[in-house]
């Protein structure tokens, strides 16, 4: 048996561009894990089982990736224990799946080399590549390609999830991003978000880099009068964040935004 923390992510910046000719979109994102996560164990098993949540579908396609490009029966059977919220522009899916295609591949008699591991994460999803490493990282191409960045991780992380918002399929995002022609000047802002990756130095610097191509919230800016010196919505969204230097006012922000929508209050996680 093997368990694992699946933990959430913030895109602390993204930066979207034109379709590519395999339908995926150029992107330049900064993935940053967090503290807060899900759980996942994983056993060798009669059959396949997935267990703990019901929506699940990537957890179960990892195992059967993993099994299949080991030559074996995806004989596994794994239990989901969710914190991260669902379809929020966290990541706990692509986590779930990633931690899943780490404890399954432990389990096998002749585990797959890092880069096996990593090819089948990056047929599962954009994200999921990310949740294989430790770090910060810079994702480029459709997110896949990932590059170590050394970012501050000394500061406090407001989370909140709207009320009554709903996530958009990923395909709607993107498709209402290409009908507005959002990938125009898509090459001055990915100029413009390494040379503000480059200057920073300590947490107030994260405030310099762009907003989020794909979606915004009214709540960044109620997060920023509260105190927060980064505030913006993570991934494809709906929930939005805030950095927060200290943790007094991260908890007094947070007593602000209960009525919101549901709140959580993490930090920055450098191991998966």
């Amino acid at each position: 048996m093997r368990r694992g923390a699946a933990t959430a992510k913030l895109n602390l910046a993204l930066v979207v561009g034109p379709r590519r000719p395999d339908g995926k979109h150029e992107v330049l994102t900064v993935y940053q894990r967090l503290a807060l996560g899900d759980r996942i164990v994983v056993e060798r098993a009669p059959h396949l089982s997935v267990d703990g949540f019901e929506g699940d579908t990537l957890v179960r396609s990892a195992l059967i990736a993993v099994a299949e490009a080991a030559g074996a029966t995806p004989a596994f059977a794994a239990t989901i224990l969710k914190r991260i919220p669902v379809a929020a522009g966290l990541g706990g899916g692509s986590s779930d799946a990633a931690t899943a295609l780490r404890l399954a591949n432990a389990l096998l008699d002749d585990p797959l080399p890092p880069e096996h591991l990593h090819a089948l994460a990056a047929g599962l999803g954009a994200d999921v590549p990310f949740f294989l490493r430790d770090g910060p990282q810079l994702g480029t191409g459709d997110g896949t390609a990932l590059e170590p960045f050394d970012l501050p991780q000394d500061y406090w992380v407001l989370l909140v999830h709207p009320n009554g918002a709903t996530k958009a399929s990923t395909a709607d995002v993107y498709g209402a991003f290409d009908a507005r022609g959002g990938e125009r000047g898509f090459p001055d802002r990915r100029d413009a978000l390494r040379a503000a990756l480059a200057a920073v130095r300590r947490p107030r610097d994260l405030a310099a880099l762009p907003p989020n191509d794909l979606a915004s919230s009214p709540l960044a800016a109620e997060l920023r009068g509260l105190g927060a010196f980064r505030a913006d919505v993570t991934g494809a969204g709906p929930a939005v964040y805030g950095l927060f230097l200290h943790g007094a006012e991260a908890r007094a922000a947070e007593q602000r935004m209960r009525s919101r929508g549901r709140t959580w209050i993490t930090a920055p996680a450098w191991y998966r």
